[in-house]
């Protein structure tokens, strides 16, 4: 993804330091996201660092069109359960630190 792209994603704001987020997808939401992994790389903005929902609307607009027989990704991340450094993380409004990985773990079924 271009830092045009990525200043486009995030909107307006600009943090002094960029954020990079590596995203890991299992199950569903590696078949909607056409991969395993990536890395996101949200501009440098004023203010305080990005949320997770922030990098969920960013994988949202980045992943708008979705593969062919898969729901849109912004529908799995709706419904997914996230692990941020390896520790639950089920608050939307949670800062992510720079280096962070996310973990994107969609229902699972079975026993």
């Amino acid at each position: 993804m271009s830092q045009n792209t990525a200043e486009h994603i995030a909107g307006s704001r600009t943090r002094a330091t960029s954020t990079t987020v590596r995203v890991r997808y299992f199950a569903a939401a590696r078949a909607a996201a056409g991969t395993e992994a990536e890395t996101l790389q949200l501009p440098a903005v004023d203010g305080p660092p990005p949320t997770r929902a922030d990098v969920e609307a960013s994988l949202g607009q980045l992943h708008s069109q979705p593969l062919t027989g898969q729901p849109p990704l912004a529908q799995v991340l709706a419904r997914s359960s996230f692990l941020l450094n390896g520790v639950a993380c089920p608050e939307p409004a949670t800062e992510i630190p720079d280096a962070a990985v996310l973990d994107v773990l969609p229902p699972f079924s079975g026993g």
